[in-house]
């Protein structure tokens, strides 16, 4: 397992690096025309690195019996904060969306610290009362409920992309567990009308998916990112046009620096690059995964299973909207993309990950 440790350990550091080097080539020339500094984005995500890193030691060198304990009460503290920022005045309404604390330069996403705690919860009670999963009231029930509310309350914002997200590791969790598959269907089928509601009732959300089927029908409107996109992948080649020579960061790709981060990548770096991007998540995944096969104690077992795959599927959604195989949401790449509360959550995440991996 310690060989395990350490090669998760050195993978993340790899995407960190990574990201240090593409937030500064694709943020430099839009944050000097913004902010008269070409360095702006970069020293902010720097000050976020260093105390994700902080964060992320404390987390492997705490005994993990007083996380596992504080679990409830951190996943009671996420729910109360999903519904502080719900308040006018106390979260910062952006672009009609209720999804930020701001305090002074800092802003906080309690969505992404829901996810987080969330898979802390599981693990607990999971590992506290898994023999129950089986049964509809005394384990599904409860399970299920706790997933379903922080979904709630992540849509109250709107955010649907990460209500998504939290159901999605939920429902991974509760099933490797042991849960029924009736009993996950019998949760699924009815939500799927819901889904289908809350794409196609609201106007944006229905021409985003409208948008991915079909990009160039509004080429210079809602189709506009991702065309820009497959412009940056496409141009790339194999090789790419050379780190910090993108064409596409010019103002044409908007969000180059967060969520189409990827786009700029291959841009630069060209297929090659790219590929190595996509090869480090899979080591990743695949590190994790071997962890949770040799793992025999259950709360570390469900943890490093949870964490693995909230790492992996936004990995995969991220790489998938900008190539074009999903549609437009705006979820980071992690450990590369810029994004304060996501890039010290997933730390976090990952010093609680090798935390339970110690022998």
């Amino acid at each position: 397992m310690a060989n395990i440790r350490r090669s998760i350990f050195i993978i993340a550091l790899i995407l960190l690096f990574f990201g240090v080097v593409m937030i500064y080539s694709s943020s430099a020339i839009y944050a000097y025309e913004k902010f008269g500094n070409s360095a702006f984005f970069l020293k902010k995500h720097l000050w976020f690195l260093f105390g994700g890193f902080l964060l992320m030691l404390c987390a492997m060198s705490v005994n993990l019996d007083v996380i596992k304990k504080s679990s409830r009460t951190l996943m009671l503290g996420s729910l109360l904060l999903l519904l502080l920022v719900l308040i006018p005045g106390i979260g910062a309404s952006v672009g009609g969306a209720r999804r930020w604390f701001r305090m002074g330069a800092l802003s906080l996403q309690p969505s992404e610290f829901a996810k987080f705690t969330l898979i802390l919860y599981l693990a607990d009670f999971l590992s506290r009362k898994g023999y129950r999963i089986k049964d509809l009231y005394s384990g599904y029930i409860p399970c299920i409920s706790v997933v379903i509310l922080a979904c709630s309350m992540v849509l109250l914002q709107p955010d649907l992309g990460t209500a998504i997200s939290i159901f999605f590791i939920g429902f991974l969790i509760i099933f490797i567990a042991g849960g029924k598959l009736k009993h996950l269907f019998m949760t699924v089928l009815p939500g799927l009308p819901v889904l289908y509601y809350l794409i196609f009732s609201v106007p944006y959300r229905r021409k985003r998916m409208l948008i991915f089927l079909n990009p160039w029908h509004d080429k210079k409107g809602a189709g506009f990112q991702i065309i820009q996109s497959f412009l940056a992948l496409g141009s790339g080649g194999l090789f790419g046009v050379g780190l910090g020579q993108s064409k596409q960061k010019l103002f044409y790709l908007p969000e180059s620096h967060t969520d189409f981060i990827f786009s700029i990548i291959g841009e630069e770096l060209g297929f090659i690059g790219a590929s190595c991007i996509i090869i480090l998540f899979g080591a990743f995944v695949w590190q994790g995964m071997r962890a949770f096969f040799k793992e025999q104690r259950p709360f570390n077992k469900i943890l490093i299973f949870g964490i693995t795959n909230m790492i992996a599927f936004e990995a995969l959604v991220n790489i998938g909207v900008s190539v074009g195989a999903l549609p437009t949401k705006g979820l980071p790449l992690p450990f590369i993309s810029y994004g304060g509360s996501s890039l010290v959550f997933h730390m976090v995440a990952l010093g609680v990950m090798l935390n339970a991996m110690r022998e």
